[in-house]
């Protein structure tokens, strides 16, 4: 009901397309962000069928269990690192170049970073590296796209209720070595954040923004 027309993207298409469902505009492509020529083909079929890209949200995200650095296997950390880092690099490259080379120039990106950007849990090396790394791309990114009207902004979002977060209800490990349920917040808050930052005109920039479950432990957890 915004007005954006919309293109939906992940590795399973049936979630896609459920999601999708009532939205006659919505465009469903398959995509791993990890694998170059996926990303290709998906801001190709994108440029096929409206010609240009307005904004991206940058989503993409996994994990790996919490242990101390040296009980990491290393295939874990590869396996972070290619989608939070290497995915999220191909993607955000991919619009990139979209926003530089249509007419009339210019988009915004919008990272999903997390309050592990800021802060880490514990045992949470892989995830909490790759975090920062998104804040550097972020960063970058609006350094860079300043030339082309291309502005670039991360949303860090703590204890938002989806299926990565629902350990947060059951309990999760603290900085004192407890473990303890924490606050969760709907995932619509995020939702309405993110349309925030997306429909500001092209002089205005949230460059970081943290949306997060009011009682979460953040301030003062580690």
């Amino acid at each position: 009901g915004a007005g954006w027309r919309v293109a939906l993207t992940g590795r399973r298409e049936a979630p896609l397309h459920e999601t999708a469902e009532g939205y006659g505009e919505a465009l469903v492509q398959s995509c791993d962000v990890t694998d170059p020529a996926s990303v290709e083909a998906l801001f190709a079929a994108i440029e096929a069928r409206w010609g240009r890209l307005d904004a991206l949200f940058n989503n993409a995200g996994t994990n790996a269990p919490g242990r101390p650095i040296d009980e990491i296997p290393v295939e874990d950390w590869l396996r972070v690192c290619d989608t939070n880092i290497t995915g999220m690099f191909l993607v955000a490259r991919g619009a990139f170049g979209l926003m530089r080379r249509q007419q009339p120039q210019g988009g915004r990106i919008i990272n999903n970073g997390s309050i592990s950007a800021h802060v880490p849990r514990p045992g949470s090396a892989p995830y909490t590296m790759s975090k920062h790394a998104v804040t550097g791309l972020t960063r970058t990114l609006s350094l860079d796209g300043r030339a082309f009207d291309i502005a670039c902004g991360q949303i860090d979002i703590g204890n938002a209720l989806t299926d990565m977060a629902e350990a947060m209800t059951r309990g999760v490990p603290q900085a004192d070595g407890s473990n303890a349920v924490e606050a969760v917040m709907d995932v619509a808050h995020v939702a309405d954040a993110v349309l925030h930052m997306a429909s500001l005109p092209p002089e205005a920039n949230v460059q970081f923004m943290n949306v997060m479950a009011t009682k979460m432990p953040f301030i003062g957890r580690g």
